[in-house]
């Protein structure tokens, strides 16, 4: 159930947004700055968060995509994209043309 969550750039940001406003108070800040600083620190990592979550996903499809275009050309019978055929090389030498 955990892997399906998809708040957990939210849950960042609230934590960033504690931990700010926390900060903010021990430092001397007044409620007003500590609350700002909160917000920018809560906008922040959740859209950093946000970005990294996305990236890992953007990850994950593309190596899915890759793997089962792979066991559709074993399936096939195809060579892989990487497999190289033995060619042979020719036996003049020199430059051509």
């Amino acid at each position: 159930m955990v892997g399906k969550f998809r708040g957990w750039h939210i849950v960042a940001g609230i934590a960033a947004m504690v931990l700010t406003g926390i900060l903010g108070t021990v430092m001397g800040l007044n409620n007003t700055a500590a609350f700002m600083a909160s917000c920018v620190a809560f906008v922040a990592v959740a859209m950093w968060m946000d970005s990294r979550i996305t990236l890992r996903r953007r990850e994950r499809a593309r190596e899915a995509a890759r793997e089962a275009a792979r066991q559709a050309q074993e399936a096939a019978g195809q060579p892989e994209d990487g497999a190289t055929l033995d060619v042979e090389q020719p036996k003049r030498e020199g430059s051509g043309g």
